[in-house]
């Protein structure tokens, strides 16, 4: 009986084991194994066939990377739905070889034969092929879409933004790896149109009834966003100048019968880079292009070929509200800055990416429609749940931060900060964030491109405002919880002051309108009395500044 209670016992560890590796497989980012950890990748260079009718994929990709530690084995991920023919070390050009190679669940390992020293490049060839995973919500969910359009012609994309590159090609999946360049070349049939990532090169045409889009990526680029978009594409191009003085390609895939649609959005698109050249500096990728393209799914950030599904309909993100803008090409443009130019480095930062996002738009509703529409959009966003941090301390997965409320919440956490440190600091600090200096600026050959985290961002709010502001930052991001306000109206007087999660230290202001005059007071953990005359009604943070939960 013991020998078949282990047995089940060790059945049962087995079957969770898989299970929890086939989750693993599907979520990117969280510590870096040691193997991972031992190299860093400065270019790709993917050759994919894209075959709609069967919806399948063959292709290879050659990683080149720099050796950072000591190591004999060359670990890659890849789904485990796609199979791997062959791996040639190509680490000798002169003698490349056939190399032995593993599949562990997710992950390819690749014998090197011997170690390889830090400072060395190692290179290897990875032919691969099957049938990728289909997103069955995409973009929320990765993989390949497979759709058709209204005339019947395939309409392909990819989204795998949660679960990683390694969804249909062969990569190190984490978002700290991002290659110096890439190059993409996308196999299609002759009537599609391949739109991707960086600048086209050139096309070739095959006897087969196939083409070959050559695409080149210039700059470092997180590989979440290394995008296929394949369909009948139709292009409207056109060109911008840059606050940096150089002028760019703008281009709008769209799909033969929306050319119309495509060409009134196209007007606006101009305007939203007109306002984050503005307040951010200029647009980073100006030496490739800025793309946008029409797709399947609502949209992504993919680099300068931004996704778009919104179908024309300036509400399709935001619950059908329409605020006079096409609110979803806003976001995912403001991905070029915040999550393409600067990255957060672990999963943990990801509110740099999506809460900036959100809250350009509440700023971009003050350039349109002053302060009144700056604050309708604050507080009509002031929805979220206090569970998770925004930005904790410990490494996370990409599916473990995107259930913190990182959009709405990290928006309102910059609106409150901005309450603290003043509009000009707090969008100084945003700029200095993205370019380190004013000669930054000019730069476009890809070390523009950085990583970021948290702190790195309350370093430069607390240089440009003069004030310490780690209570700020513990309080509203490393932890869950909103402080509580605590008022008390006793006869003609009201008191107030603040309570905070595990005691910790903190000084808002607030302001209080007694008869028709505001005045802000510094408010912290002491209660603070003020007295007002018989009929007044006090109103405690009339415009809502604050970021807190009502305490008794």
């Amino acid at each position: 009986m013991i020998q078949i209670n282990i047995l089940f016992i060790s059945i049962l560890m087995l079957c969770w084991s898989f299970s929890f590796a086939q989750i693993a497989i599907l979520d990117s980012g969280g510590p870096l194994s040691p193997e991972q950890a031992a190299y860093d990748v400065s270019f790709y260079d993917l050759s994919v066939r894209i075959m709609p009718d069967t919806r399948e994929l063959e292709g290879q990709v050659i990683v080149r990377a720099k050796v950072l530690h000591p190591m004999n084995q060359l670990v890659l991920d890849l789904d485990t739905l796609l199979s791997v023919k062959e791996v040639w070390d190509l680490s000798n050009p002169q003698k490349p070889s056939v190399a032995p190679y593993a599949r562990k669940v997710g992950k390819i390992w690749i014998d090197l034969g011997f170690t390889r020293q830090a400072g060395e490049q190692i290179s290897v060839r990875i032919l691969y092929g099957g049938k990728p995973r289909v997103a069955a919500r995409a973009p929320w969910d990765g993989g390949f879409t497979w759709a058709t359009t209204k005339a019947g012609a395939p309409w392909i994309a990819t989204t795998c933004q949660g679960e990683g590159a390694d969804l249909w090609w062969p990569c190190k999946d984490h978002v700290s790896d991002e290659p110096d360049s890439m190059a993409l070349h996308v196999r299609v049939p002759e009537t599609l149109v391949a739109a991707c990532n960086g600048k086209l090169l050139n096309t070739s045409t095959h006897k087969d009834g196939t083409k070959t889009y050559h695409w080149y990526i210039s700059t470092p680029i997180n590989i979440y966003n290394v995008a296929l978009n394949i369909a009948p594409y139709r292009a409207i191009e056109g060109s911008y100048k840059s606050v940096a003085g150089e002028t760019f390609p703008v281009v709008f895939y769209v799909l033969p019968e929306d050319y119309d649609k495509g060409k009134k959005l196209f007007t606006e698109i101009f305007e939203h880079i007109k306002f984050y050249e503005k307040l951010l500096g200029p647009y980073p990728f100006r030496i490739d292009k800025y793309g946008v393209v029409q797709t399947p799914h609502l949209g992504m950030e993919h680099q300068s070929i931004i996704a778009y599904g919104a179908n024309f309909n300036n509400g399709s993100m935001t619950g059908g509200k329409d605020w006079g803008f096409d609110a979803l090409h806003h976001h995912e443009f403001g991905h070029e800055w915040w999550g393409n130019l600067v990255t957060n480095y672990d999963w943990k930062d990801m509110w740099i990416h999506e809460g900036f996002c959100t809250y350009m738009q509440a700023l971009y509703m003050e350039e349109l429609k002053g302060m009144a529409g700056y604050h309708e959009f604050m507080n009509t966003s002031r929805r979220f749940p206090n569970n998770l941090a925004v930005a904790p301390l410990a490494s996370q997965s990409s599916k473990q931060i995107y259930r913190a409320p990182i959009y709405t919440k990290g928006a309102w956490i910059l609106h409150a900060l901005r309450a603290v440190i003043g509009k000009e600091a707090l969008l100084k600090s945003m700029r200095r964030l993205c370019y380190a200096t004013p000669e930054a600026e000019k730069i476009k050959d890809g070390s523009q491109c950085h990583f970021v985290t948290t702190h790195d961002f309350q370093l430069l709010c607390e240089a440009e405002s003069g004030k310490p502001l780690g209570w700020f930052f513990d309080v509203y991001l490393r932890q869950a919880q909103l402080p509580k306000l605590v008022s008390k109206v006793e006869g003609q007087a009201i008191s107030l002051h603040w309570e905070t999660p595990q005691d910790l230290p903190f000084s808002f202001p607030i302001e209080v309108k007694i008869n028709g005059k505001i005045q802000r007071i510094d408010l912290g953990k002491e209660t603070i009395t003020l007295s007002f005359n018989p009929g007044d009604k006090p109103e405690v943070d009339p415009n809502r500044w604050g970021l807190y939960d009502i305490g008794k």
